[in-house]
């Protein structure tokens, strides 16, 4: 199972870089490759590929703002978190998806 995600917060520094590490860590320590783009002050940074979101099983938007380009992701199953939950509970987030999509 893969997952992309886009973070986000409204000052775009500190909370949407943390919460994209998280995820990311979390990802690998579950064996759920997870790749983040982030959206914030600096703009998009690691933007996601057409590719990416292909592959992905599902999209999760940790973003206390709108995301941008939010229609690269039409017909994926997209799951919005705070972006604080994205920081603290991360390795729970992708749990609760794994199990919300069976597998």
């Amino acid at each position: 199972m893969t997952f992309v995600a886009i973070t986000a917060c409204p000052t775009g520094i500190a909370h949407t870089y943390m919460a994209a590490e998280r995820l990311e860590k979390a990802g690998k320590k579950l064996g759920l490759p997870t790749k983040v783009e982030t959206q914030g002050a600096m703009g998009i940074e690691n933007e996601l590929t057409v590719d990416d979101i292909r592959k992905a099983d599902a999209v999760i938007f940790a973003a206390g703002i709108p995301v941008q380009k939010r229609e690269r992701f039409e017909g994926k199953r997209i799951f919005e978190v705070p972006v604080q939950d994205a920081i603290k509970n991360a390795e729970a987030i992708l749990q609760k998806i794994q199990n919300e999509l069976g597998r």
